[in-house]
């Protein structure tokens, strides 16, 4: 009894030693991790930030992220194939070439499709000449399948849509109509390889913020890993082809077609105004018109700056409109999921069912036929004011017709001019990224700083806690001490 006793009462014989050799420790080492930590930023998952976009950074997480079905979407090798066969069945009204060009060692190829409904053999300048790109950021998979139904149409392989306007096959016979099925096909490696939000091309370029209308220019929401807009206009093989491409054909209407939202607009994306011309008011009846046959008044209208939410620097169309002087110039957003995770791309830009997929591509190419249809009257209706059809004057392009590669020369001042433009712009671009930064840093050290408050607050109770034991033991263990001398006491008694 009395070996117990002594037992209880050493076990607390220096209680402030032991517990503060047991805290000691603890502190060290949480001090030792918030001064590691605060000099690391923390990273964080992407934003949602352009088009209903997320920023391409990689790897995504797997958890409920969609994945590309390929038994609704083509592989791009499987989809030019495609188009290469319908070529070859159809020679008669439909050829296919394709284009090449290298930069600095980074090479890239363009498929261009030409159509002539009317079979004809050579170049007719009283056709009405229609050019329609598809697939300019590689996650959009959708445009580039309504591409190729589209020209599986065209050749008669596909049904006709129901369209309520005018004679099809009479209006086909005055059109030669180019499509470009893919125009970023380096971009849609990289999505097929699983980077599903890339938007940009095989070294990082958004091509279409690479022409030259008001290139480089900067908002206050800019983001490089999204938008970076190359180190020139014109800097990207892509972009050379393209304009290249327009620049020989000379086409009464562009449309450049893209996927992130439903809307249709026309220019212009580099500012919240449209043309002030008669021409702009054709435009937008025509979308206002197909607006309400195809989309149940449910797309957005309008020019691009004034309505898709942010302005848009160096694009195609602006390009198109206001220095190649193409008379009609529209960007189309076919498809939109507004409630997919900022983080499933393929998801927020493309149907994954087959329901849905087939109404895109159906409805869409729907809308092309009700175009076709509308664009001679349309283009009657155009003031002859003689506005001459003319190239930038910023550059001089060379095309060699027999490999179908773009050498593109530059006047040296012009590059001197370029480059400071460049610089100013980058050096902009490295300010906000290292303005990210900080904050992400900030932020992370403000959440650690939460942490270690939480976690002191519990060791503070744990504390309260023990000292509360250590006072209740002390008072067992001296009442067992007093009833053990008291039993002691007895027995020296009775002894006697």
């Amino acid at each position: 009894m009395v070996l117990s006793g002594s037992i209880c009462l050493s076990k607390w014989e220096h209680p402030i030693e032991d517990i503060g050799n047991a805290i000691i420790p603890v502190v060290l080492v949480l001090v030792g991790i918030l001064n590691f930590a605060s000099c690391l930023p923390l990273q964080h998952s992407p934003t949602r930030l352009l088009e209903g976009s997320a920023i391409g950074k990689y790897p995504y997480p797997k958890e409920n992220i969609s994945t590309i079905n390929y038994s609704l979407y083509h592989h791009s090798y499987d989809l030019l194939e495609n188009v290469r066969s319908l070529a070859l069945r159809h020679a008669s009204i439909m050829t296919m070439q394709t284009w090449t060009s290298e930069v600095s060692g980074y090479a890239s190829e363009i498929v261009v499709v030409t159509v002539d409904p009317g079979g004809e053999s050579t170049f007719s300048n009283e056709k009405i000449r229609v050019l329609l790109s598809f697939g300019q950021h590689g996650r959009e998979l959708i445009t580039c399948e309504v591409a190729l139904r589209l020209l599986s149409t065209l050749v008669g392989e596909s049904d006709l849509p129901a369209v309520n306007t005018g004679s099809v096959e009479d209006a086909l016979k005055g059109l030669i109509i180019k499509v470009v099925p893919m125009e970023n096909l380096n971009g849609r490696k990289a999505v097929e390889s699983g980077n599903f939000c890339e938007r940009k091309n095989g070294r990082g370029v958004d091509i279409n913020r690479n022409w030259s209308v008001d290139w480089g220019k900067m908002e206050k929401d800019f983001d490089p890993s999204e938008e970076f807009p190359g180190t020139a206009p014109f800097s990207e093989p892509e972009t050379r082809i393209m304009k290249e491409l327009a620049a020989s054909f000379k086409p009464h209407l562009w449309i450049n077609v893209h996927s992130g939202m439903k809307a249709m607009f026309m220019p212009y994306d580099h500012k919240k105004a449209m043309p002030n011309s008669t021409i702009s008011l054709l435009m937008k009846q025509l979308l206002q018109k197909l607006d309400r046959l195809h989309c149940n008044n449910t797309c957005v209208t309008g020019s691009g700056g004034s309505s898709v939410g942010y302005l848009a620097h160096g694009t195609a169309t602006d390009y198109m409109y206001e220095s190649l002087k193409i008379p009609l110039a529209f960007t189309f957003e076919i498809y939109g999921d507004t409630e997919a995770p900022n983080d499933d791309c393929v998801r927020m830009f493309n149907p994954t069912t087959t329901s849905q997929f087939e109404y895109t591509v159906a409805n869409w190419c729907a809308v092309f036929f009700t175009i076709f249809v509308e664009l001679e009257t349309l283009l009657i209706s155009l003031p002859n004011d003689g506005s001459a059809w003319r190239m930038e004057d910023n550059f001089s392009f060379l095309i060699t017709t027999n490999k179908n590669d773009v050498v593109v020369s530059m006047d040296p001042y012009k590059w001197d001019m370029v480059r400071n433009r460049l610089t100013n712009g980058m050096e902009l671009a490295n300010q906000l990224r290292s303005t990210k930064e900080n904050d992400r840093v900030k932020e992370g050290q403000r959440t650690l700083f939460e942490f270690l408050f939480i976690f002191i607050v519990l060791l503070m109770a744990v504390l309260c806690y023990t000292i509360s034991r250590y006072h209740s033991d002390v008072s067992i263990s001296q009442g067992m001490v007093s009833s053990l001398k008291e039993v002691k006491c007895t027995q020296s008694h009775r002894n006697l």
